[in-house]
């Protein structure tokens, strides 16, 4: 049986909001809650998740191993900053409690970047340990996003069951 899904994964889904046909990636896919969560709304879609830990990635791959078996679903252990993609690009992108977005993403953003279809989104999620860090965080991630070339960039908070998260959605350069 597997675990709860914790709401702000739940929360993060809902907010990338993907469609049937959404070409995804996942940063930091931690054990595959949310692509158990995405993978029954794809139709021609597909979600490629990484995580640079590979005992993430084997629970994630355990978890999902029906949708990978559908082809919706692809895991790689790797970190944002060594992601190759040359076969396509993706429509969204999305992360939950990263924190290298609000550090020094400069080379993961520069990834992103480049994976990223022009319009595409990108959703980052932070729920941390007090609720007096959202403002920081939010902002942190936005002059970072800024300064790399993502625009219309737009913060939402959240109460969860167990504390409040923000969103910080971007596009990659015009739509």
């Amino acid at each position: 049986m597997q675990a709860r899904t914790p709401d702000r994964i739940l929360w993060a889904v809902e907010r990338l909001d993907p469609a049937a046909a959404d070409e995804l990636l996942e940063i930091g896919c931690g054990n595959g809650a949310a692509v158990a969560s995405i993978c029954p709304r794809l139709d021609r879609g597909r979600i490629t998740a990484i995580d640079r830990s590979p005992a993430a990635i084997a629970a994630a791959t355990r978890r999902n191993a029906a949708h990978i078996a559908s082809g919706k679903a692809v895991f790689l252990a790797t970190e944002l900053a060594c992601f190759e993609s040359s076969a396509h690009r993706f429509d969204k992108a999305f992360a939950v409690n990263v924190n290298v977005f609000w550090l020094r993403p400069t080379v993961e953003l520069r990834v992103l970047a480049r994976v990223l279809k022009p319009g595409g989104a990108l959703c980052l999620v932070f729920q941390p340990p007090s609720e007096s860090q959202l403002d920081s965080i939010a902002t942190a991630c936005a002059e970072r996003l800024v300064a790399q070339g993502f625009v219309a960039i737009r913060t939402v908070r959240h109460r969860l069951e167990n504390g409040a998260a923000v969103c910080v959605h971007a596009l990659w350069g015009e739509r």
